[in-house]
């Protein structure tokens, strides 16, 4: 099997791979602001807060997903490096089948338990309607919305990074035509931006099978070879749950967040619904320079190519310290007028520009966080990629937040968030130094 990567100009490898991943997920990020865009354009604060309220929905949704895209991606990359053709075929076609089956059953029990996940999210008497519009297309679409997630990720251990950029692409590109026609021109409201975001995704779906079909010289889709051995699935529920656990994590800050802004009014969690989406810019540029690197790594670990391995790592850690650095500049510097794109109530700009400061304020601790995840994924090293998954918007999070509440009840709310990165930033050093991922064992895997 001919190698996929050039690993004699590593840095620019890297960036082959990262660029269209940062372009994708840039594109991820259009593709949910268009829903807040347009939805805030009605200037209707109960219809903004409900859709604000459903984002943990697609958050989880993109995580069961993941499960199977990252932890799929994981173990194929290392099975490239080891030239393993036969397993790559297996993993991929299993990978596929798993995940439109999950998708079918969350759909199932989503359906079920509208009410009451509602409520969990914070949906009041104001917000019930709005939510449950946008809530339940979400929930029916799931099979759709998980699969979206699966070949994004495959195809780039081939080196298709442009390729699954193109996929992102095409769908956000539908999804923006289709918002002001359905939720404006027709009226649909929170069901329009539900169904113009799911159409968008099952044209990326329908791409990435033609792409398979034309393109892959590895991956599959053929029923027949899905199966994987009992090592092959602790890999990838293994490394795919952790990276699972990441979105998850994400979709529990958001419903906290919005608990503890309850009391203070639906404006606030409006605002912060906005602010969190901005906030993305930051986050997806550096989750995209970050996972950009994924197949590269795992490939290097696999291939037991340890000294190409420490020296990117040290490149990766240097360059996104740097870029975080920039990124919090801009977002901090620009808070207001960025918060002004999407709402012109002065009170809500104000508010929600203070929340993105805060918001912005330890991007630098989130990238390093973000690093250190991704190459115990690439490596396979399932319990340090496990703790780190579950902190800096999972546990510590939360104990953070707690912690400042207390202490400064709403502002503390704010603060939370900084906190708890400064706090996850320290423990993945920890990690780093006690649980060395460059330290491979004799299988390489």
């Amino acid at each position: 099997m001919d190698s996929f990567f050039d690993t004699k100009h590593l840095y620019r490898s890297y960036f082959k791979m990262a660029f269209p991943v940062v372009l994708g997920l840039a594109v991820t990020l259009v593709y949910n602001l268009a829903d807040t865009f347009f939805i805030a354009q009605t200037n209707d604060t109960n219809l903004i807060a409900g859709v604000s309220l459903c984002a943990p929905v697609f958050t989880a949704l993109m995580a069961f997903g993941n499960i199977y895209g990252q932890g799929g991606s994981s173990l194929i990359s290392r099975l490239l490096g080891q030239q393993d053709a036969e397993g790559v075929k297996r993993v991929s076609s299993f990978c596929f089948y798993i995940a439109l089956a999950t998708g079918v059953a969350l759909a199932v029990l989503m359906a079920v338990f509208n009410r009451p996940l509602l409520a969990l999210l914070g949906a009041d008497a104001d917000t019930m309607p709005h939510a449950f519009q946008y809530y339940i297309v979400m929930v029916v679409s799931a099979p759709i919305v998980v699969l979206s997630f699966i070949h994004s990720n495959l195809v780039r251990c081939e080196g298709m990074s442009t390729q699954s950029m193109f996929g992102t692409i095409l769908g956000a590109v539908v999804n923006i035509i289709l918002d002001p026609i359905l939720i404006s021109v027709l009226g649909m409201g929170a069901t329009g931006a539900a169904v113009a975001t799911v159409i968008g995704y099952f044209c990326s779906v329908l791409y990435f099978l033609w792409l398979l079909r034309k393109k892959s010289r590895c991956l599959s889709i053929n029923p027949a070879l899905c199966r994987v051995s009992g090592k092959e699935l602790r890999q990838i529920l293994g490394v795919g749950v952790t990276a699972a656990l990441s979105n998850l994590m994400q979709s529990l800050c958001v419903i906290v967040i919005n608990q503890f802004l309850l009391p203070y009014g639906n404006d606030k969690i409006a605002a912060m619904g906005i602010v969190l989406k901005v906030n993305m810019i930051a986050q997806l540029v550096l989750t995209g320079f970050a996972f950009g690197g994924v197949p590269l790594f795992g490939y290097l670990y696999g291939a037991r190519q340890q000294k190409e391995f420490k020296r990117l790592v040290r490149f990766c850690l240097g360059f996104l310290s740097a870029l975080s650095l920039v990124l919090t500049a801009v977002l901090c510097l620009f808070a207001s007028p960025l918060m002004e794109a999407f709402v012109k109530d002065a009170a809500m700009i104000a508010t929600g520009a203070e929340m993105l400061r805060w918001q912005a304020a330890s991007t630098v601790f989130a990238g390093i966080v973000l690093l250190m995840t991704v190459l115990f994924q690439a490596a396979g090293k399932v319990g340090p990629s496990f703790v780190l998954s579950i902190s800096r918007q999972g546990v510590v999070f939360v104990a953070a937040l707690l912690i400042c509440v207390k202490l400064f009840a709403y502002n503390g709310v704010l603060m939370g968030q900084a906190v708890a990165d400064a706090a996850s930033a320290v423990i993945a050093l920890g990690l780093l130094v006690r649980c060395n991922p460059m330290a491979q064992n004799r299988s390489g895997s």
